[in-house]
This record gives structure tokens, C-alpha cells and sequence, in this order.
């Protein structure tokens, strides 16, 4: 519709300006009819507005119903003298016009555009169109509808909101595809949104083509339902839906299966519910549990009684209204036709309200209010630039008015400038590019049997607002397609992911189009459709099902369980052992094979021992500061002395066979002093290590959480793991060294020479360290510290079986062997 109103707009008194209707038009004229009264005359619409009135009002109506090339010429008409197609010739003053409303279609406001900006007219297009490429023509126009980007935003959070992640899209021009894909998809893929088919309606072809057309309006069809989509994003134009009514009712096809036609569309906010009189009988339950957008309005006072009360019978002269009550009331007049029997007669008294809304909608949609608000901007623009003349001191007489109404570029500012509330309290004004600021309302379609429907509000889209508030939607009494039993239908490529796995991409797919794969050990998905599993918090654990995190147990080695009174039980008994062996060699002290064996380093070596196995009780229990600083300096110091006493031992023993020989030095070092040297240089290296360990980086009571997967493991942190290991080290390097010594003495001639035992006792030491090690690494949790203590009761079981076993034995069981005699006799 391309229209062009007022000639000279004053608020206060209607003007003098002819009005022509070219062809049939609907609700949209009735919009800028009632629009230029309120502006012309302020009534209360209590009596019907008569020709005379409009004949006064001066405006200006034709339509492009269908036809492009109209909108050229019609155009053109604009630039022409009254009744003549004369373009660029307008002698008269008479049809001046200041503003150009069009629209709704694209290629009407793009060819309107191409048409009149050349002439600088100012401009107004109702439909959604791209801004426009060319500067100077988006100079001359402004829009009456927000920013395509702002509904397809709005459309993308709609979908996220029901989660339909896989959906298809219909446009009615392949140009409006392209540019969707250029301009917009990225947006939705980025959201996680696929599209498994992007189709545009086949262009009407008439004669010869139409078979093509045919073939593939039914190409299109069997691509939308058989596919797998539910949600179909139609973003057409205002009479689209005659369209899909028709193509949906003609070739529907047996041998679709029916759960396939059930599809939820989802209407953008140029197209509008229309009904022409061959589609009537055809079905719209396609339409139920549809959503669809529209522009955002307000219920006008008095519009639908405006409506109400339009009457062929009133209105003899409206060539207009008479074709629409025939086609709507599917009748013809008397003054029509010859025989009167062959149609039903209309009476011009039938009430519109009885309409079913298919056919006729006294409501005002979203077409209608924008040009409601179109003609108020121009008002106000109008009003605005007026003023602005007085404001420089100029009387503005008739005939100045007049010349002014010549060049109506003036306009322009003021109407770009535009900022009022209308009569419903909207607020409207203009962005930037001449586009209106405003959001969209969204509907849900509820229809039926009679061919009659409904749409409800359920949400609102505000452009302004912040992304997680840009979508205000209540759908808990949305209605669905039929098929669905009120259930919201799920628009996906494939089922979601349970809870515990996570989505895995299929190659060669889109991503909405995957797999699914159990959770890792360790990880959750506690929602459907994950992306990707994640880990509990560290003092949490997966369930069995990996669904779920529960807190995990709080563990040590504690003295009540099994192994902590076993490994008590076992410390205490060699303790006790040391002890009794001790006891033994002080009654015994003076018998030769104590004295034999260096008795004092024999009594530093048995309380060493007796200290190493009680050290182990530290490891046990609920770690402290005190038992953390304790356990590794205790036992190193106390295992190092066991082990210098050892060293001494042996050393001792190869001294005095070396010093037997003639004119050996060695005899000085033989005796108690060599001895004390050694276990205290070994002792006070220890415990400089220990010393400067504590000084560093001392051990603490610490928390594992990584180490078990459903316990948190207390324990003592080394502080310093290479300060431990260092005491290890030292360890180490002293039993080396024993065991050389050891080895080496193990032949000497002596009947009390303890060296081979010695060297059996650092082998079985040896072995239990040695293997320690990769033990020591390789457990977790609590077993650890059971590890250590292990290895700490077998070296010094080991060290206290080998080496004083023999002795025992011959103190108890056998002291006929225990005397000086058999010791000068070997």
C-alpha cells in the first residue's frame, strides 16, 4: 500500500484536500482514516465521519495490491498533476503532498524508496525492510518497524528459551535467505542453534511455469515435513500465510506420516492472519499452538467501535468498502447483479463483529498501529517545523504555506526529530537510521473448529533491555499442537543427553547432531545435554552414576581400625623385644660375648632400635603440628644412630684385626674412642640435616584431596620434599657404607665376630628400603604412612633378628659357649 496524506496538516481545523481509492484494501485504511480524524477533528467517534468530512481532511489513498510495477507508477502519480500522469509536471497547488506512507512489503518500500528519494520526499515505510544501501535514500526514510536484527535477536532468545536447538527456516524472497545467511546465522550458530534446512517460497509464475512452481511448492513441502524439526521459523510478509494455507492444504500427502506434519511455526512480525474468499473452506489447525510475533501496541479507545460502525448503506460513495463487505460477507448487492436468486443479497446492515476473526479482525494489528503512529509523526513533524517558523519571527500567511508545501525536504529534520507519546500512551520516536524504537509483543495462535482463532500474549521482546532481560515470556498456558497432549514439543536433532554424559560431535554433522558418552572418572554432568563433564569440588566426589557430587570422607590411619591395632600391636612387641634383649645384655654384661662385642655401642644400638619402633606410633592418628614435626626427624635420627652403632661395630672389629699386624699404626684407633667418633659425627650430621630441614620448610598437618577419589585423606605434608629425601639420602650412604664394611669383615677369625650378621642384617635393611621407595610413590591415601611404618618395623626387625638372635641364644640357651675358654680356643 503506497500511501501519501495530508496536503496541509493543522491540528487545530480540518484542510481542503481530495482523497481517491484505486483498489481493494483492508484494516490499514481504516487505520489512517480514523488517525486523520483524531488529528483533524477532536470527536469522540459517537457518529459515523461522512464523505464530506474526509473530503475536507485531505489525503491522499492508493494500493499496490500485488502488483509491483504499481508502486512505480503510483509513485509517479505523487509527481504529477491531479488526474494526470504527467511525472515532474505539478502546476497546481492543489494535491500537494508533504510525506509518502508505504509499505507492507519489502519490494514496496525498496521501490517507493527508489522511486521518490530522487525527489527528496520524505517517507515512512509500516514493513520490515533492510536499511537501506544508498545514504541519500536512507535519509529520506524512516521506518515504522525496529531493526530486522532486533526480532531475529528476539527469535533466537525464544528458541533458547523452549530449547529448540533444531529448527528449520522458510523466507518468502531467495535475496531474504541471502541475507539472513550473511548477516545473521552466524548469531544463531554461535547459540547453539542449527538449521536443517533454510528454504525460500517459489516465486508465482503463471501459464506455462506454473507447473514448474508446482513442483516446487512440493519440493518445499516434503523438505519441511521430512524433516525432523518441530520449530519453523517463517519469516515472511503480510500475506505469506495465504501461501503456506494454501501449499499446506494442496499437497498434503498420505504418505508423510502424521507426527512429521506437526510443526510448531514461529511467525515473525511482518505477516498477518489474511483470508482470501477461495481459501475459506481450507483448514488453519496448522495455525494451533503457533507463535508468532508482532509489533508492540496498545488497545486504542474507540478504534473498534470506528469499526463497528462502517456501513455500506452510510458509506454509498466507498467503492472500497462496498468490495470488501461483498467478499466478506461472500454476497453481492442487488444494484450488482441481474438475477436475484443467484447469489445472496447483500443488505449493508450485516454486522462485522460476526466475522470470524479469519476473515476480519476489528482489532487493530500491528500493520495498523504503525500507520496509526506514521500519520501522528507526521503531525508532529508538521506541527514541530511550524512552529519553528514562528520561532524566527515569520508570519506565515496562506499563500506562504502553500510555497513552503513545494519543497517538502523541509521536513525531514522535524521528523527525524520526532518524539511524542500517542493517543494509547505509547512513546514513539525514531533511532539513528530512521528506524522506530519499539519492541515486539509475542502471541500464542489458539484455533478452532469454526475456522476461528485466538492469540494470546505470552511474552513481550524489549531490544533495550539486557540480554538476559531482552526475552519476558510466560508460556505455562502456552497451547501446542495437537499431536503433543499439551507437552512442550522438543525441536532436536537427537535425544539429550541423560545425566552423567556428555555431548560427543559426530563427524561430518552439525553440532546440534551428536553423540553421547558416559562421563570420565572423576567428572559429572548433573544437567542434560552438557557440552562437557566437569569435576566435583575438591572436597566432593562423583556418585555411581556421575551424576551427582557427594562430599567425600574424612580419612587417616586411626588406632581403632584393623590395621592401625595391628601395626600398634606389632611396634609394641618389638619394643618390648628390644627391650627384653636389652635386659638380657646388662644382667649378662659381664660375660665374653658381651664384652666381645663392644657392649655400650650394643646398648646405644638396642635403645635405638627400642625408639625407632616406638616412632611409629607418631604415623598413627589424626596428624598434629607436634606429630608432624616429629615422625620423619625421630625416625631418621633414631635409624641413623642404629646404624652408626652398626658402622662402629663392624669398624672396630677390622681395626683390631689390622692392628695385630707388626708396626701397625691401626692400635691407636682401636677402643671406645673410635666408636663415640663415629655414632656421634653420624648423629650430629643427622641431626644438622634435621635441624636445618625444620628451619626451611617444616612438615604440617595437611589435607590430600587429589590422591583417593571419594576421601580426603589427612596427613603430614613433608613441608620439603627434598629435605626429606635428603634424610633418606644420609640414610642410605651410612647403610652402604655398613654393608661394605660389613662385607668386608665377614671372614675374619673370630668366634665372636658379628660381621656376618651383620651383613645379613643390611641385606634384609636394604631390601626393605629399596623397595620401599617405589611403594612409598606408587600408594594412596592413608595407606601410605601404613607403608613407612611397615618398612621402619621390618628394617629394625630385621636389624634386631639378625644381629642379636645368635647372641640370645647363646646367653640362654647355650652358655657352655659363653666363656673365655671357647673364645682363646677359636
Amino acid at each position: 500500500m503506497l500511501i501519501s496524506p495530508i496536503y496541509n496538516c493543522k491540528l487545530s481545523r480540518p484542510l481542503p484536500v481530495v482523497h481517491k481509492y484505486y483498489q481493494s484494501g483492508d484494516l490499514i485504511i481504516a487505520a489512517i482514516i480514523y488517525q486523520v480524524f483524531f488529528l483533524s477533528n477532536e470527536i469522540t467517534f459517537q457518529s459515523l465521519p461522512s464523505h464530506e468530512v474526509l473530503d475536507h481532511l485531505g489525503f491522499h489513498i492508493a494500493t499496490n495490491y500485488l502488483e509491483e510495477y504499481t508502486t512505480y507508477r503510483l509513485a509517479m502519480e505523487f509527481l504529477s498533476a491531479k488526474d494526470k500522469f504527467i511525472p515532474n509536471y505539478k502546476c497546481n497547488d492543489q494535491t500537494n503532498s508533504v510525506a509518502v506512507i508505504g509499505g507492507p512489503q519489502t519490494k514496496t518500500c525498496l521501490n517507493m524508496a527508489i522511486s521518490l528519494c530522487n525527489y527528496k520526499f520524505p517517507q515512512i515505510t509500516y514493513g520490515s525492510a533492510p536499511l537501506m544501501s544508498n545514504d541519500q535514500a536512507g535519509i529520506f526514510v524512516k521506518w515504522m518497524f525496529p531493526d530486522e536484527i532486533h526480532q531475529l535477536n528476539g527469535v533466537l532468545h525464544l528458541l533458547l528459551h523452549f530449547g529448540w536447538t533444531w529448527v528449520g527456516m522458510i523466507s518468502l524472497y531467495e535475496e531474504d535467505m541471502e541475507r539472513f545467511v550473511q548477516k545473521s546465522l552466524s548469531m544463531f550458530l554461535e547459540r547453539g542453534i542449527c538449521f536443517d534446512f533454510m528454504e525460500h517460497i517459489p516465486k508465482m509464475m503463471y501459464g506455462s511455469e506454473a507447473a514448474e512452481m508446482m513442483e516446487e511448492a512440493d519440493k518445499l513441502y516434503r523438505v519441511i515435513m521430512w524433516s525432523t524439526v518441530i520449530a519453523v521459523i517463517f519469516n515472511a510478509e503480510i500475506t505469506s500465510i495465504v501461501t503456506l494455507r494454501i501449499m499446506l492444504s494442496v499437497l498434503d500427502s498420505d504418505d508423510i506420516p502424521t507426527e512429521r506434519k506437526a510443526k510448531v511455526w514461529v511467525m515473525t512480525a511482518q505477516m498477518e492472519f489474511t483470508s482470501i474468499l477461495m481459501q475459506r473452506p481450507l483448514p488453519i489447525d496448522f495455525l494451533h499452538g503457533a507463535i508468532s510475533f508482532a509489533l508492540h501496541s496498545k488497545k486504542l479507545t474507540g478504534f473498534q467501535q470506528f469499526m463497528q460502525k462502517k456501513n455500506p448503506n452510510l458509506e454509498k460513495d466507498d467503492g472500497f468498502i462496498r468490495d470488501f463487505w461483498k467478499d466478506a460477507f461472500e454476497c453481492s448487492f442487488s444494484s450488482d447483479i441481474t438475477d436475484e436468486n443467484a447469489e445472496r443479497i447483500c443488505t449493508g446492515e450485516e454486522k462485522l463483529e460476526t466475522l470470524p476473526n479469519s476473515v476480519f479482525e476489528t482489532t487493530m494489528g500491528g500493520h495498523s498501529y504503525s500507520i496509526y503512529n506514521a500519520v501522528y509523526a507526521v503531525a508532529h513533524a508538521l506541527r514541530d517545523l511550524y512552529a519553528s517558523k514562528l520561532k524566527d519571527s515569520r508570519k506565515i500567511d496562506k499563500k506562504s504555506w502553500k510555497y513552503f508545501l513545494q519543497s517538502p525536504w523541509q521536513l525531514h529534520h522535524f521528523l527525524h526529530q520526532v518524539s511524542f507519546n500517542n493517543s494509547a500512551g505509547e512513546h514513539v520516536s525514531f533511532g539513528p537510521n530512521g528506524e522506530l524504537e519499539t519492541g515486539f509483543d509475542v502471541f500464542n495462535w489458539v484455533t478452532f473448529p469454526n475456522k476461528s482463532f485466538l492469540k494470546v500474549q505470552i511474552g513481550k521482546i524489549n531490544p533495550l533491555a539486557p540480554p538476559e532481560k531482552l526475552l519476558t515470556i510466560s508460556a505455562k498456558n502456552a497451547v501446542w499442537p495437537f499431536i503433543f497432549n499439551q507437552t512442550l514439543p522438543l525441536s532436536i536433532c537427537n535425544e539429550k543427553c541423560p545425566f552423567g554424559y556428555s555431548k560427543v560431535k559426530i563427524e561430518g554433522k552439525l553440532s546440534c547432531c551428536y553423540d553421547c558418552r558416559q562421563c570420565p572418572e572423576g567428572k559429572i554432568a548433573d544437567q542434560m545435554d552438557l557440552d562437557d563433564c566437569f569435576p566435583c569440588q575438591e572436597d566432593q566426589h562423583p556418585n555411581k552414576g556421575r551424576d551427582n557430587c557427594l562430599p567425600k570422607t574424612v580419612t587417616y590411619l586411626t588406632f581403632q581400625e584393623p590395621l592401625g591395632i595391628s601395626l600398634v600391636m606389632i611396634a609394641v612387641s618389638f619394643s618390648v623385644v628390644s627391650a627384653a634383649v636389652l635386659g638380657i645384655f646388662i644382667k649378662h654384661q659381664d660375660t665374653p660375648i658381651v664384652k666381645a662385642n663392644n657392649k655400650n655401642l650394643t646398648y646405644i644400638l638396642l635403645v635405638a632400635l627400642l625408639l625407632s619402633s616406638l616412632c611409629t606410633l607418631l604415623f598413627i592418628g589424626q596428624p598434629g603440628l607436634v606429630k608432624c614435626l616429629l615422625q620423619q626427624t625421630t625416625f631418621g635420627i633414631t635409624f641413623s644412630i642404629a646404624l652408626s652403632c652398626i658402622l662402629g661395630k663392624t669398624t672396630i672389629v677390622v681395626l683390631a684385626f689390622m692392628a695385630t699386624k707388626p708396626g701397625s699404626k691401626m692400635r691407636k684407633w682401636v677402643g671406645r674412642r673410635m666408636a663415640n667418633i663415629i655414632v656421634l659425627s653420624v648423629f650430629m650430621a643427622q641431626f644438622t640435616i634435621c635441624v636445618v630441614w625444620l628451619a626451611m620448610s617444616p612438615p604440617f598437618p595437611d589435607s590430600d584431596m587429589q590422591s583417593m577419589v571419594e576421601e580426603i585423606v589427612l596427613e603430614c605434608n613433608e613441608g620439603s620434599t627434598a629435605m626429606f629425601y635428603t634424610v633418606l639420602g644420609f640414610m642410605g650412604l651410612l647403610t652402604a657404607v655398613t654393608f661394605t664394611v660389613a662385607f668386608l669383615a665377614r671372614n675374619l677369625p673370630d668366634s665372636f665376630n658379628e660381621a656376618k650378621f651383620i651383613t645379613f642384617s643390611m641385606l634384609v635393611f636394604c631390601s626393605v628400603w629399596v623397595s620401599f621407595v617405589p611403594t612409598y610413590l606408587s600408594t594412596k591415601g592413608k595407606y601410605v604412612v601404613a607403608v613407612e611404618i611397615f618398612s621402619i618395623l621390618a628394617s629394625a626387625a630385621g636389624l634386631l633378628g639378625c644381629i642379636f638372635s645368635p647372641k640370645c641364644y647363646i646367653i640362654i640357651l647355650r652358655p657352655d659357649l659363653n666363656k673365655k675358654e671357647q673364645l682363646i680356643k677359636k
